[in-house]
């Protein structure tokens, strides 16, 4: 007998985006240690294809993500229980694993928060690049009121992003981010009504734009709190020197130069 089930990931290509879409609505989304595999799979088939530029991250439904499906820890009483409940087996194989992904992607990534994006999903949307967000979507550090800390880098990416008295005010409490204060923060770059298609539009832009030199740009900025200015520089110094022999480049200049627009191949 063949499962029927839809797929709890869907992957799309429009052009040289690849949209990929949680896809359990039913649960808001909520990660099973499956959709996680979905998710990295997914990430792979983007970053093979070569005629794939960018990608674009998204929920199924009126939500984008919340987090863990707490289902897949057993709280059932007896034997073993605490080993049973414990959350550190289900990030340390399924939600590191899959922040770690999306930041070492080869590829630009724009995320469409179009609903609620609560616990790690909301650490998942921070690991992407660019952020858009429905005029109703929330982020919510869900963590404190089931006794438990931000994950999935969300600890690390709220003090990057949002600075530590806000970062701090927002765990502690579990309160409700809005997407106009998540905006005003500097949490998303855009509000839209239809967020897929602002996160896909971006996603065209930087399609044509030289694919290497933007993923080369992202570790530098997010390297760039862990260095000393000294060694920030070193950095810059050899990232530049590599990105000088691709083709965008010379591409990049000889457009410049002949006052034409470039034609970027993404290497």
């Amino acid at each position: 007998m063949t499962d029927s089930s839809p797929a709890s990931v869907l992957y799309e290509e429009r052009g040289a985006v690849a949209v990929v879409t949680l896809n359990r609505p039913q649960a808001l989304n909520s990660f099973t240690r499956e959709m996680h595999q979905g998710l990295r799979a997914a990430l792979d088939q983007a970053e093979a294809a070569p005629h794939i530029r960018a990608l674009v991250l998204t929920g199924a439904g009126r939500g984008f993500c919340a987090g863990l499906d707490l289902s897949e820890l057993d709280f059932t009483p007896g034997p073993g229980l605490l080993e049973r409940a414990d959350p550190g087996p289900v990030i340390e194989q399924e939600f590191n694993p899959t922040t770690r992904r999306l930041q070492s992607l080869q590829l630009p990534t724009v995320v469409a928060v179009n609903g609620v994006a609560a616990g790690a999903g909301a650490s998942v949307a921070m690991a992407c690049d660019i952020a858009v967000a429905a005029p109703g979507a929330s982020f919510v550090q869900a963590f404190s009121k089931i006794g438990l800390i931000p994950d999935a880098g969300g600890s690390w990416q709220l003090v990057k992003r949002l600075g530590l008295a806000r970062a701090m005010a927002l765990a502690l409490t579990g309160e409700k981010l809005t997407a106009e204060q998540a905006l005003e923060w500097g949490l998303v770059w855009q509000v839209a009504e239809d967020p897929l298609a602002a996160a896909v539009a971006i996603a065209e832009k930087l399609a044509l734009m030289p694919t290497k030199a933007l993923v080369a740009t992202r570790q530098l900025l997010v390297g760039a709190g862990t260095r000393t200015l000294d060694a920030h520089l070193e950095v810059e110094r050899d990232m530049q020197s590599a990105l000088g022999k691709t083709h965008d480049y010379m591409e990049g200049v000889n457009a410049f130069l002949n006052k034409r627009a470039p034609q970027f191949k993404g290497h």
